[in-house]
C-alpha cells in the first residue's frame, strides 16, 4: 500500500459505524461534528444505523422531513421528474416551477400581487431576501434579534444574532442591528432609516422560543409607519409545522415577504422568498438568480410534498399532535422538565437544569432522535405524519431518558 492509499483509506475498527465514522472524519471538512450514527435507511418516523439499529425520529432532518422517510408521494415525485426533466437554466421554465410558484403564492395569502423567488436553501432565501431590503429606498439599516438564527453564509450570518457564530468571520454585512426581543427595543429601534425587520416567529435554534405576545403585531404597525419591510423567517416554521401553513398567520399580521425552506422539500433542497404587495415591485430583471434554483426536480417534489399536506391535512395533524405532545411530556412530572414552548409540532422542553446534552445522548442510547438546542432546551421537530403509536413510544422513550439524565 502506497503512502497515498494509506491517506485515502483510513483503517477499519471493526464495527461498521466506527468504520464509517473513520471514513467521516478524514473526509470531511472539521466544521462537520462527528455523527452521532451513521444512518442508512429510514421509513415514516422511523431511520435505521449501518448497524441495523432502529430510531424513532422526532428530529425530522431539523424540521425538514415532513412526510417522513421515504414517503411514497416523494419517492414518486423524485422518480417520475428525474425520469422527465431534472434541470434546466433559468433562460426557461418548467411547469413544476411556475405551479409551486402559484401554490406559494395561494398558502401564503400573498394572491395576485405576490411573486417567489427559488434558491437552494434557507440561507439562500434569506441572501435574497437581504437584497430585497436593500432595494427598499436605498435604505441600508437591517433589524434583527437577539439569539436568532438565520443561516450561516456572510449575508444569513450578519442577521444571525449569536456572536460565538459571527465573530470569527468579521466583519459581516455593515448596518445589521441586533434588538432584544421585546416591544420597547422594537419600538425604540424602527425609525425611518431601517431598511427592513427579519424576525422569526419562533425562535428555533435558540430553544423553540416563540416572540412576546403582541411582538409581531407591533412590529408590523411600526414597519408600515415607517416604510420598512417586515420580513418573516419561516423557513423553520413554514409548510403547517406550527399547526399553520405559516408561523405569522398566528398571530393576524400579513408580512411583506417570507423566507422559506425546510419542510416545502419533504428532503429534496429548495428555498423561496416570497413577496406580498408592493414588495413585489423591488426586484428587477438581472438583480438576482440561481443556476439551481426552482429547477424541475425540486420543484416538482416540493408541489408534491404541499399537495399531500393538504391533501391529509397534516397541517391540522401537527396542530392535533403538538397537543398532545405537550400534555404527555407534562403529564409525565419529570423534575428536569420545566415547561413545553412552541407550536405545532414545533416544541422547546426546557429543563430546570442544564442536562439536555445528557437527556438528548441517553435518548439516543435507547433509539429516540430529539436535539439539545442549547444546555436547558430540548427540540422536538417529529414529521407531520405522526400518530397515537409514534407519540406513545417516544413517551415511553422520552420518560426514559430523562430519568437517566436524572
Amino acid at each position: 500500500m502506497t503512502q497515498t492509499d494509506a491517506t485515502e483509506k483510513p483503517q477499519t475498527t471493526g464495527t461498521a459505524t466506527a468504520d464509517w465514522t473513520a471514513r467521516h472524519r478524514a473526509a470531511m471538512m472539521r466544521s462537520a461534528p462527528t455523527p452521532l450514527a451513521v444512518l442508512e435507511s429510514g421509513h415514516g418516523a422511523e431511520v435505521w444505523d449501518v448497524e441495523g439499529k432502529r430510531y424513532l425520529d422526532f428530529l425530522a432532518g431539523i424540521a425538514v422531513n415532513s412526510l417522513g422517510h421515504a414517503h411514497p408521494v416523494v419517492v414518486g415525485a423524485v422518480s417520475r421528474q428525474a425520469a422527465s426533466l431534472s434541470h434546466i437554466s433559468n433562460y426557461f421554465a418548467s411547469m413544476p416551477q411556475i405551479e409551486l410558484a402559484e401554490r406559494l403564492k395561494r398558502l401564503s395569502g400573498a394572491g395576485d400581487e405576490g411573486r417567489v423567488y427559488f434558491g437552494n436553501s434557507g440561507a439562500e432565501a434569506i441572501e435574497a431576501a437581504i437584497k430585497l431590503a436593500r432595494l427598499n429606498g436605498g435604505r441600508r439599516r437591517i433589524v434583527a434579534l437577539e439569539g436568532a438564527f438565520h443561516g450561516r453564509t456572510m449575508g444569513s450570518l450578519s442577521l444571525t444574532g449569536k456572536a460565538a457564530l459571527r465573530e470569527p468571520f468579521e466583519p459581516l454585512l455593515p448596518g445589521v442591528d441586533h434588538i432584544p426581543t421585546t416591544i420597547e427595543a422594537l419600538e425604540a429601534a424602527i425609525g425611518p432609516d431601517v431598511a427592513a425587520l427579519v424576525v422569526e416567529p419562533i425562535k428555533g435554534e435558540a430553544g423553540v422560543v416563540p416572540v412576546p405576545d403582541g411582538f409581531l403585531e407591533r412590529a408590523r404597525e411600526l414597519t408600515t409607519e415607517h416604510g420598512a419591510l417586515l420580513i418573516v423567517d419561516e423557513i423553520q416554521t413554514g409548510a403547517g409545522r406550527t399547526g399553520r401553513w405559516f408561523g405569522y398567520e398566528h398571530y393576524g399580521i400579513v408580512p411583506d415577504a417570507i423566507a422559506v425552506a425546510k419542510g416545502i422539500g419533504g428532503g429534496i433542497p429548495i428555498g423561496a422568498l416570497v413577496t406580498f404587495g408592493e414588495a413585489s415591485d423591488l426586484f428587477e430583471f438581472g438583480h438576482h438568480g440561481s443556476t439551481f434554483g426552482g429547477n424541475p426536480l425540486a420543484t416538482a417534489t416540493a408541489n408534491a410534498v404541499l399537495e399531500e399536506l393538504e391533501r391529509a391535512d397534516l397541517v391540522t395533524n401537527a396542530r392535533v399532535r403538538g397537543e398532545q405532545l405537550r400534555e404527555v411530556i407534562l403529564g409525565l412530572r419529570s423534575p428536569l422538565v420545566a415547561e413545553v414552548r412552541g407550536l405545532g409540532l414545533l416544541l422547546g422542553v426546557g429543563l430546570t437544569a442544564p442536562a439536555a446534552q445528557r437527556v438528548a445522548t441517553e435518548a439516543l442510547r435507547l433509539g429516540l432522535i430529539i436535539n439539545a438546542a442549547n444546555d436547558t432546551s430540548i427540540r422536538l421537530a417529529p414529521p407531520l405524519v405522526i400518530g397515537d403509536a409514534e407519540i406513545a413510544e417516544f413517551t415511553d422513550l422520552f420518560a426514559q431518558a430523562l430519568e437517566a439524565a436524572s
